[in-house]
């Protein structure tokens, strides 16, 4: 499987436009090599280098499996289209909150997941609620990580 940004190459900077600097909108991601038995998809996008922790700043869950990825500035709601949900950041906000990084340079992991399940949860999991609705049906995964700093 694999995951990938037009953006940004894997371990490349992250333009300022889909930062808190910038206009603070998704990035585009591209999925490739999806598992023929994948049913679900679900992304998780992390900075493990934010001083207090592991910092979330996306999750996405329910994906249908044929989808073949996301456009740029996908909507901060909830519930989206084909029963797409999306997760609480750790901005205490739904959707996607951009790299914003105190100072320095930050890594920010964007892990793809393949399920043998559908995940109709309801929308707003949090990290550790999404990881433990996966746990058990998770058939392949992708990542990639882009690097922003201030």
């Amino acid at each position: 499987m694999k995951l990938a940004s037009p953006v940004f190459e894997d371990g490349g900077m992250i333009p300022p436009l889909y930062t808190c600097d910038g206009e603070d909108i998704s990035t585009p991601l591209v999925f490739g090599e999806v598992p023929q038995e994948a049913v679900s998809l679900a992304l998780i996008m992390d900075d493990p280098d934010a001083p207090a922790g592991t910092f979330v700043h996306w999750i996405i869950y329910n994906m249908p499996a044929d989808l073949r990825g996301l456009a740029e500035g996908v909507p901060p709601e909830p519930y989206l289209s084909e029963g797409i949900r999306q997760g609480v950041n750790g901005f205490g906000k739904i959707g996607y909150g951009g790299p914003c990084p105190p100072t320095g340079l930050h890594r920010y992991m964007f892990k793809l997941y393949a399920l043998d399940i559908p995940l109709e949860r309801e929308a707003g999991l949090s990290k550790h609620e999404l990881l433990g609705a996966m746990e058990g049906h998770v058939v392949e995964g992708a990542g990639t990580m882009g690097i922003y700093g201030r």
